[in-house]
């Protein structure tokens, strides 16, 4: 298999963070973007759905990021909530 050198343009902190998360699994970005490439060829496509987000799911970010949504001080009062 023939190896190429190729160049990338990325933001320099996503770029910082990504390798960190990469190194804590044990790999590197060119092994992450090799696994990537060959994700691509075996799904003939993206390895996961592309899509635009529902208003639905707008309006849950748009709630989680403005804290809107409820929050719950442990998983029983979570699922109590549920159940109601």
């Amino acid at each position: 298999m023939t190896k190429v050198q190729t160049s990338l343009r990325l933001d320099a902190d996503k770029l910082s963070e990504a390798k960190e998360i990469l190194k804590s699994l044990g790999l590197n970005f060119t092994d992450a973007v090799n696994i990537f490439t060959n994700m691509v060829v075996a799904n003939k496509g993206l390895p996961f759905d592309v899509k635009l987000p529902t208003k639905e799911f707008k309006k849950s970010i748009d709630e989680l990021e403005n804290k809107k949504g409820k929050s719950f001080k442990d998983v029983d009062e979570l699922f109590k909530d549920l159940d109601n």
